[in-house]
């Protein structure tokens, strides 16, 4: 993704393939929702994502909200 690409995803959430130690953009995007949380997390801040389910997080307290949410 170039420059101008990124300025004008910015805004918008990227679509990501969940992979062991990576991720792969499927849709360009500049951000991402956490599943916990909801809250907006940029691609150059994200760590945590899970690859069985295919969802990212905004951190650990996050991954830890959402399996206490899933076991429920």
């Amino acid at each position: 993704m170039n420059r101008m690409d990124r300025r004008a995803a910015i805004g918008v959430p990227a679509e990501l393939e969940y992979l062991d130690g990576d991720f792969k953009v499927k849709k360009p995007g500049g951000h991402v929702i956490c599943a916990a949380t909801g809250v907006q997390v940029a691609l150059e801040d994200l760590r945590y994502w899970s690859v069985d389910r295919q969802e990212p997080y905004a951190g650990p307290e996050a991954v830890e909200l959402r399996l206490k949410q899933l076991a429920g």
